[in-house]
C-alpha cells in the first residue's frame, strides 16, 4: 500500500492518451498536500536507475501514464504509456 495508490487507481480509470492535472488536482486526489520536492521536474518523470525508484513514480507508472512536469511549475503532463511499457502490478 502507497500513499499514491489514489493517484494510481485515478489514472488507471483515465481514458485519455494525454492530459494536464494542475498540482492542486493531485493533491485533491491524494488527500494530502505534496511535498517540496514535487515542484522538481525530476520528482515526477520516469526513473534513469531501478535504484532511484520513487513510490509516485511508481504509481504513476501502474496507472499505465509517464508524466512531466509543465515548465511553468504548476501542473503535470500525463502521457499513457504504450502497451509495451505497461505493466499493471
Amino acid at each position: 500500500m502507497s500513499d499514491y495508490d489514489p493517484l494510481r487507481e485515478h489514472l488507471s480509470h483515465q481514458t485519455k492518451v494525454e492530459f494536464v492535472l494542475s498540482l492542486e488536482e493531485i493533491e485533491d486526489i491524494l488527500g494530502f498536500a505534496l511535498p517540496r520536492a514535487s515542484q522538481r521536474a525530476s520528482w515526477w518523470e520516469k526513473e534513469r536507475n531501478p535504484e532511484n525508484a520513487r513510490p509516485q513514480r511508481d504509481a504513476i507508472r501502474d496507472g499505465g501514464y509517464e508524466a512531466t512536469r509543465l515548465a511553468d511549475g504548476k501542473g503535470v503532463r500525463f502521457r499513457r504509456l504504450s502497451a509495451g511499457r505497461y505493466r499493471p502490478r
